[in-house]
């Protein structure tokens, strides 16, 4: 859809009637807080045949600047998101790979910045464009064909022709000098080269062995290649099989040759000669420091809302009641009546099902330890467990038409089916990446879910597919939904088969669509949009004929057929849990969160859930004595990123626990289910779960190819406009733009949050900080690149990026995966009680073999990339940046790596102090909330440990209680419930990988560094 130039920022392209765009340079750099950057961290420069100028990918932005070095001009502005320029061998256009319109786009410009056009369109990447000698026409790499191949592009008409399509991944290419060959990366392990004439293709470099491969460049006279090899801690150019730059961290993108026997390349922040030194460059870039009222959460009033936090909702057989997830239980509402909780206990629950012949209602508990479905009969109240495989989770569940069997996935992923009767498991589909809740077709002989399909093995991002498996023998095949769109997000959104078996339902683009089916599933015409508002976890009536659905969270029904959506009532409401009374902490020694020495002997005096005194200790203080004496004192730490109901892991209950235990009393999530979230944030502020105290966004915006199932694939601003109506309605407390959403867009999602007084956060850090953006995640993380402009892949990152972090006042959420090599020197946390007790049993079965895997492999480089992460975050500190702690948990090894983090900070060059503010003051003051210090005023959270985080860090983990919400939870009577769980794997039945599968990841657990270690996993 096009976006109107008024919505742009200024120096943003506008098209013309001829398909034409006019760049305004001049414009380019918005009014904000300026810097002068003479650095770059992971940027290309391409040198023009003439040898007049530089053509450089600064931070997304094409710039040129002399080729003896200088001022830097812009060409593009904020927008356009570039990278991989090339220069037409006369020297009068530049081609350019450009994310500007939702997917890579090829786009040409004079170096005057004029003749700006876009030649490829459609929602296929295209990528690496490389002019041919003659310079009329390039070569580009793309996934238009299933895998990363080579296409021949003629500038003139956009005309594609497949050059190599083979079975690997294809990519970056480079011409031979003379035009006759084209060289190629093949699934970063080798360069091939084909000859277009014959089409022979064969093998030119090899990489060695744990080494990648990238950025192939003919020498001068055609005879031999230059190309990066990184890996096992080195970053360096070879030339062949001969190693020719050393010692520095070069960056994976072609040499530029000066001469016969010169080239230039980019490593350490520079552009540099092979000869020796460097060309300088000044680059102007602008931040917006952004000037909003930040909302505060209500944590204080005792009145009663509405609750929002609905999960997975699901109609009866008879079409009278619904069941749902909301506050820490089950609730079963008769239409037109109140709802009533079916359990009223302390465990986790998930997934309600009402068998169709309405004898039960199955759910999801782990009242028996993990996670298993359970049976309620509906007749008797009796509860009997259904699923007990070793090990494993079960979740999910839905039956069949005949009420005789439920089918399922574990934690894995994989499908299964479970007999009512005997209970007996059988696989049938293997894992996939967070499918969605299973559905049966009529005659019970098709299981239809929602399943990633990725458009290329080269990255992650796909298509959230139909997946429709053969119950008798497993089968699978996919179907799209709409043509090159996704199911909405793989949980609650369908697809859902009617009860006659005649149709499916799902969300697409946020609204309901229903398609009729054959018996097998596979379409029988075309899908009809039914809803034009917000719609999520659609169900159908008993008659086939309507469905119910959550807007907004709030209960609709509207016909299979179309027409006004009429409201279900839901009376359903909540009340902040108020702690009573009057405590007194007598704390030995105390860390107000902001000093840097301990004071002695001090009594925080708590009036329900605040502290309202904070005094040397007396004799006499009224209230309820906490005796730590002989303990220390702290704000309650703040971990500022990890993810609630992540598939994979099904924590259930343990999860707050484990949290509590390890002494962090306040959590962050920057992208969850929606409404699960709801659910938790309610649960735990209304006092139904135990948990830290809960901030959280639901699904991140992202573009419209998607990874993690909690993100929202969107594809046009119509759509972009129902996502912010959701954000609003469900009172998000921040927003996160995820990787593949466009610039354009993510700065209409930053000016949303704002008005509506939340942060706005992201993977990048520009445009986004031009934009008004208040926080990166990651020091380095998923992007749409394939590499981070923040750091490279050695852990480096140069003085621009601190610049604009300082400039922008921004936050930046480390998340130091590399931290986990600290465990393999010293393992004491991942053998604690806490995490024996806490951990699941496939989890802390993970985490020892992630453990000994790390012991018979070499941790130097993730060691070195990991100091050089920490090194970098020191110095933001010290130049008055803002870092706060985060840790990407459970894909991070949950609860445990918040203090990794600390350590690994501690280890690699802050003082403990600076470590500690990192998840105390610094985080609760970007939360703008009274968090974070141990002050009159600030929420009574609390951490009492046995020894002296400030000389010590490790004892920031030896925790005897917290005090969460003004109430005290003792590490026992946390681990208690869980402390008889088995923690052994035993051997059971597996689904079986296919031939047919296209899944391609890899498991989420790994220890060591690598080119795309910090990338590979990161949300």
């Amino acid at each position: 859809m096009p976006i109107s130039r008024r919505n742009l920022l200024a120096g943003v392209a506008a098209t013309t009637a001829a398909g034409v765009v006019v760049a305004d340079p001049a414009a380019a750099v918005s009014a904000g807080r300026r810097i002068e950057a003479g650095t770059g961290t992971d940027f290309s420069a391409r040198l023009s045949p003439d040898r007049r100028l530089i053509a450089i990918d600064l931070v997304g932005v094409l710039w040129v600047l002399p080729s003896s070095g200088g001022p830097a001009r812009r060409l593009t502005g904020d927008l356009f998101d570039i990278a991989q320029p090339d220069w037409s061998p006369d020297s009068r256009t530049i081609a350019f790979q450009s994310y500007r319109e939702g997917s890579f786009g090829i786009w040409i410009i004079r170096p005057d910045g004029g003749g700006l056009r876009r030649l490829t369109e459609g929602p296929y990447d295209y990528r690496e464009p490389r002019w041919a000698p003659d310079g009329r026409r390039l070569v580009v790499s793309s996934d238009r064909g299933g895998s990363y191949g080579l296409h021949l592009l003629d500038p003139g008409d956009g005309t594609l022709t497949p050059l190599v399509e083979g079975p690997g991944q294809e990519y970056e290419p480079a011409w031979s000098p003379d035009g006759s060959k084209v060289a190629f990366v093949v699934d970063n392990t080798r360069i091939d080269v084909v000859t277009l004439a014959s089409g022979v293709r064969e093998t030119a470099v090899t990489v060695p062995t744990g080494r990648i491969i990238h950025a192939p460049e003919w020498t001068p006279d055609g005879r031999d290649l230059t190309h990066n090899v990184s890996g096992l801690g080195v970053s360096e150019l070879w030339r062949g099989t001969t190693p020719v730059v050393t010692g520095r961290d070069v960056f994976p993108f072609r040499v530029s040759w000066r001469s016969a026997t010169e080239f230039l390349y980019t490593a350490d922040g520079e552009i540099r000669r092979s000869a020796g030194g460097r060309i300088g460059f000044v680059a102007p870039l602008s931040v917006t420091r952004p000037s909003y009222r930040r909302r505060q959460r209500d944590f204080d009033s005792p009145r009663p809302r509405p609750v929002r936090g609905i999960g997975s909702p699901a109609l009866s057989a008879d079409g009278t009641t619904l069941a749902f997830r909301a506050l820490n239980d089950i609730y079963l509402m008769p239409i037109g009546r109140p709802p009533r909780p079916l359990t009223r206990d302390q465990w986790w629950k998930s997934d309600p099902a009402f068998s169709p012949d309405g004898r039960y209602l199955s759910y999801s508990t782990d009242r028996g330890g993990k996670l298993d479905i359970w049976l309620r009969d509906l007749a008797t109240g009796e509860d009997r467990q259904l699923t007990r495989r070793p090990n494993a989770a079960a979740v999910s569940g839905t039956w069949s038409r005949d009420s005789r069997w439920l089918a399922f996935l574990d934690q894995t992923g994989a499908l299964w089916t479970v007999e009512v009767a005997t209970g007996t498991t059988r696989p049938l589909f293997t894992a996939t990446f967070e499918p969605g809740k299973p559905t049966w077709s009529a005659d019970g002989r098709t299981i239809a879910l929602a399943a990633i399909v990725p458009y290329s093995a080269r990255y992650r991002e796909g298509l959230s597919k139909i997946l429709l498996v053969d119950v008798a023998t497993g089968a699978g095949r996919y179907v799209d939904p709409l043509p090159a769109r996704s199911i909405q997000t793989r949980g609650d959104d369908g697809p859902v088969w009617s009860p006659d078996g005649t149709h499916l339902a799902f969300v697409v683009a946020s609204v309901l669509w229903v398609v009729p089916v054959r018996p097998d599933g596979t379409f029988a015409g075309p899908a009809r949009q039914i809803t034009s508002e917000v719609t999520d976890a659609p169900v159908w009536t008993a008659d086939s004929r309507g469905l119910i659905y959550l807007h907004n969270g709030t209960f609709r029904r509207v016909s299979a057929s179309g027409g006004r959506p009429a409201p279900v009532p839901m009376p359903l409401t909540w009340t902040n849990s108020q702690s009573r009374g009057r405590t007194v902490i007598r704390a030995g020694r105390l860390w107000d969160g902001t000093s840097r020495r301990l004071d002695q002997d001090v009594a925080v005096v708590v009036e329900g859930h605040r502290v309202v005194e904070v005094t040397p200790w007396r004799e006499g203080l009224d209230g309820r004595l906490i005796d730590g004496r002989d303990a220390v004192v702290i704000p309650g730490l703040i971990d500022m990123h990890h993810h609630r109901e992540m598939q994979g892991y099904s924590y259930g209950a343990r999860q707050g626990r484990l949290w509590l235990s390890l002494g962090v009393t306040t959590t962050r999530s920057p992208g969850s289910p929606a409404y699960h979230m709801v659910e938790e944030r309610e649960s735990i502020q209304s006092g139904a779960r135990l948990g830290p105290r809960y901030f959280g966004t639901g699904e991140a915006v992202d573009g419209p190819r998607i990874y993690y199932n909690f993100m929202r694939p969107t594809f046009d601003p119509a759509q972009l406009a129902l996502e912010l109506e959701r954000a609003g309605a469900l009172d998000y407390d921040l927003m996160k733009a995820y990787v593949r959403l466009p610039p354009v867009w993510q700065k209409r999602v930053i000016d949303w949050a704002h008005r509506h007084g939340v942060p706005a956060t992201s993977h990048y850090h520009y445009p986004a900080l031009n934009f008004g953006g208040d926080q990166m995640e990651h020091v380095g993380a998923t992007s749409r690149f394939g590499y981070s402009r923040t750091v490279t892949t050695l852990g480096a990152a140069y003085p621009e990026v601190r610049q604009l972090f300082v400039a922008a006042g921004a936050r930046l959420t480390p998340t130091l995966f590399n931290a986990a090599v600290l465990l393999i020197e010293d393992d004491a946390l991942a053998t604690d009680p806490r995490v024996r007790a806490l951990y699941p049993p496939w989890e802390y079965a993970a985490l020892q073999a992630q453990i000994a895997a790390g012991r018979v492999t070499d941790q130097t480089p993730a060691r070195q990339n990991l100091a050089r992460q920490v090194a970098h975050l020191t110095e933001l500190i010290r130049a008055g940046g803002h870092v706060v702690n985060g840790t990407d948990s459970p894909i991070a090894s949950n609860g445990i790596s918040t203090h990794l983090n600390l350590r690994a900070m501690v280890r690699y060059g802050m003082t403990t102090h600076e470590a500690l503010t990192t998840a105390t003051r610094a985080a609760g003051e970007f939360l703008a909330e009274p968090l974070g210090r141990i002050a009159p005023g600030y929420y009574a959270d609390l951490t009492i440990l046995n020894g002296d985080p400030l000389t010590d860090i490790e004892a920031a983990a030896d925790v005897r209680a917290v005090v969460a919400n003004g109430v005290l939870h003792d590490v026992p009577s946390l681990i208690e419930p869980f402390a008889s769980a088995p923690l052994t794997e035993k051997s059971v039945p597996a689904p079986v990988r296919r031939a047919d599968d296209p899944h391609w990841w890899h498991d989420p657990h790994w220890v060591v560094s690598g080119r795309d270690a910090c990338c590979a996993q990161s949300s």
